[in-house]
């Protein structure tokens, strides 16, 4: 005879069922983790290289309409953000471009591509330089 006391006896998980459970969740994040920060990176180099390609168009621009010939200096952002002469929110860049990756830009000379300051060191993840 069974009493009333046994009867929510089994119910319970076996440590074996806990530790497999344990064991698949652990294998799902090993696999899942470094692909998510791989893809993280992926996206922040793609987005520095956009942000280096719009900088190089701006400083194209800024030396056709200035007449500036290559290996002029430029003063990045503020020439390119605001030409002399032109009117708040009428340059090139509407504001300075920002590296998600925590770099830093800095345009170059004209004719020059425009570097960030993680440049290549991020490998194996794609270089974090103006690629066209």
């Amino acid at each position: 005879m069974v009493g009333k006391h046994q009867h929510g006896l089994g119910r319970g998980y076996t440590m074996t069922e806990i530790a497999i459970v344990a064991a698949v969740i652990s294998i799902i994040v090993a696999i899942a983790v470094p692909t998510w920060l791989r893809q993280r990176e992926l996206a922040r180099a793609s987005a520095c290289q956009e942000n280096l390609a719009k900088i190089d168009d701006a400083k194209e621009v800024y030396a056709m309409e200035f007449n500036v010939s290559n290996g002029s200096a430029i003063n990045y952002p503020n020439d390119l953000i605001q030409p002399p002469g032109a009117a708040p929110r009428e340059g090139y860049l509407r504001q300075e471009p920002r590296c998600q990756a925590g770099g830093s830009y800095t345009a170059g000379v004209i004719g020059e591509d425009p570097t960030c300051s993680i440049g290549t060191t991020n490998a194996p993840f794609p270089p974090h330089v103006l690629t066209r």
